[in-house]
C-alpha cells in the first residue's frame, strides 16, 4: 500500500498531472481499504485540483488562518478526493492516507474537521454542507474579512430540500462571497439523476434564485479554472459553477457505471485501473 502513497509533494506540476495524481491515489487508498466511493471521488479530481491550487487563497503552514478561504464538501462521501489533494497540497504526509477507512483512523469515510487539517466542516448527510457554507460567507462578510466560501455539492444531493432554501437565502443576502460548484454527473446511488428528479434545466433554476451561474467541462482544468476566476466579480449575488462531469472519470470500466458509487476494485481490476491511470499521466 505504501508504495502507491509515498509521492513526494511537487508544487510545479500542471493542473492535468495534479487531477490524475489525486485519481491514483484514490484508487489506491480505496483498493487497500477495500470499501469507498470511488465514482463519486474521481468525478470530482480536477475540480478539487483546479479549486485547491489555483483559486482558493489557503495555507496548508496554517490551517486556522482566520481570513483563509474556505471549502465545503458538502457530497462528503467523495472525500476520498479531498484527502488526496490535501495530501498533495501539503496538509500531511501522503502516507498517513495508508489507514484509509481503518479503525480508529482520522480519515473516515466522511470528513471530520475536528480530527483531518484542512477540513474547514464535517459533512456527510447529503443536503446539510451547503446551508453551513451560506452561514459562514454570512458571518465572514458581516466581520468584513476577505475570505471566500466555496461548496461542491452533488447533483443527487440537489434532491434535498434544504439546499433551494439555502440558493433563496444566498441570493436575498447577496453572498457574493460564496460558490458553489454542482458535480453534475446525472449518477447517483439509485441509478441516472435524472430520472429520479428531475433538475433540468438546472442553470436556469438557479439562475432564477438570484444567482450568476456559468457552466463549465468539469475535467477541463482550463474551463474550470475560467470559471472559478469569476467568483466575486458580480457584486450583488453568490456565484454558481454547473460543472458537467463523468462519474468514475479516468478510468474507462467505472466511467458512468452507478455500481462504482461504492465499490472496492479487485486486485485485477486495480491493477488494469491503475495502468491505465499511469498512461494518461504520462501521455
Amino acid at each position: 500500500m505504501r508504495k502507491f502513497l509515498d509521492t513526494s509533494f511537487n508544487a510545479e506540476i500542471d493542473l492535468d498531472q495534479r487531477a490524475k495524481r489525486v485519481r491514483m491515489i484514490v484508487l489506491a487508498m480505496i483498493r487497500y481499504a477495500k470499501e469507498g466511493h470511488i465514482g463519486a471521488a474521481l468525478s470530482i479530481a480536477d475540480i478539487l485540483a483546479v479549486l485547491y491550487f489555483c483559486v482558493l487563497r489557503v495555507d496548508p503552514e496554517r490551517p486556522n488562518w482566520d481570513d483563509r478561504d474556505r471549502f465545503i464538501l458538502s457530497k462528503g462521501h467523495g472525500c476520498g478526493a479531498l484527502y488526496a489533494v490535501l495530501a498533495e497540497k501539503g496538509y500531511f504526509p501522503h502516507t498517513d492516507l495508508a489507514t484509509f477507512l481503518a479503525f480508529q483512523t482520522k480519515f473516515a469515510g466522511h470528513p471530520d474537521m475536528h480530527a483531518v487539517e484542512g477540513v474547514d466542516f464535517s459533512t456527510g448527510s447529503l443536503g446539510n454542507g451547503f446551508p453551513v457554507a451560506v452561514g459562514m460567507a454570512l458571518g465572514l462578510r458581516d466581520r468584513g474579512s476577505p475570505a471566500r466560501v466555496f461548496a461542491l455539492l452533488g447533483d443527487g444531493e440537489l434532491n434535498e430540500g434544504v439546499v433551494w432554501e439555502a440558493l433563496a437565502f444566498a441570493a436575498h443576502r447577496r453572498l457574493n462571497n460564496l460558490c458553489i460548484v454542482v458535480d453534475r454527473n446525472n449518477l447517483q446511488i439509485a441509478g441516472v439523476a435524472e430520472k429520479i428528479l428531475k433538475l433540468e434545466p438546472l442553470a436556469d433554476k438557479i439562475r432564477s434564485f438570484g444567482w450568476s451561474v456559468v457552466e463549465a467541462d468539469g475535467h477541463n482544468v482550463s474551463d474550470l479554472s475560467e470559471s472559478l476566476s469569476q467568483v466575486g466579480q458580480d457584486r450583488s449575488r453568490p456565484y454558481a459553477v454547473i460543472a458537467r462531469t463523468i462519474k468514475g472519470k479516468g478510468v474507462s470500466f467505472m466511467e458512468n457505471d452507478t455500481a462504482w458509487h461504492y465499490k472496492a476494485p479487485s486486485d485485477n481490476e486495480f491493477q488494469a485501473a491503475f495502468e491505465e491511470l499511469e498512461a494518461h499521466r504520462q501521455g
